[in-house]
């Protein structure tokens, strides 16, 4: 009886503690800080885009970038030029299309490869600005905006495409790459940026 007693008191003296220590060695749960990189959507590129693409992703682009900017979350544009094929910055070919609202003030990133990670300064300026997690639209939805996702998840940021957002020249296979990747709503979107707001 003593020792069934004396294994009770032990079991209470020892479990507080033991189960403190368990919680502390718990990782915190990290808060999303979220921002959208829009890529790629240059005077020079949107006529080889699908007329379907055309039609419906820039109004759904605007929103999200609305949405954004809603919550004071940064919006960065994300640009292409190549040394031998341009579009050259500073040229017309090289702004993005009229039809997007994008801001004087929004971060830009040039890019010469597919991937908006590789040989640029994404990385260090999402660091700069605390962001763990990116929200992809844009063209080409099959190369550098796929690319840029790719990108993202070998540089440890959680990355979504957003739905109804990228372009590419074949409409089916933009649909193709909504469905193979992690793809999120408007709607989905709207409660996930509430709740990092605090």
């Amino acid at each position: 009886m003593k020792k069934f007693l004396s294994l009770i008191v032990i079991t209470l003296l020892v479990l507080p503690a033991f189960t403190q220590e368990s919680e502390k060695g718990k990782p915190e749960k990290e808060q999303m800080k979220p921002a959208l990189l829009l890529i790629d959507v240059q005077k020079q590129f949107m006529p080889m885009m699908s007329e379907k693409d055309i039609k419906d992703a820039p109004q759904y682009i605007n929103w999200y970038m609305m949405l954004f900017r809603h919550y004071n979350l940064p919006v960065i544009g994300v640009y292409h030029s190549d040394p031998k094929w341009g579009p050259k910055p500073g040229s017309d070919g090289f702004a993005f299309d009229t039809v997007f609202h994008v801001e004087e003030s929004d971060p830009m990133v040039i890019k010469t490869y597919g991937d908006g990670f590789n040989k640029t300064n994404l990385d260090s300026l999402l660091q700069a600005k605390g962001i763990n997690t990116v929200f992809l639209c844009g063209l080409s939805a099959t190369g550098c905006v796929l690319a840029t996702y790719i990108g993202a998840n070998n540089h440890d940021y959680k990355a979504f495409m957003l739905k109804n957002a990228l372009l590419s020249h074949d409409a089916e296979l933009t649909e193709a790459v909504q469905e193979f990747t992690s793809t999120i709503s408007w709607d989905a979107l709207k409660l996930l940026l509430e709740s990092t707001q605090e």
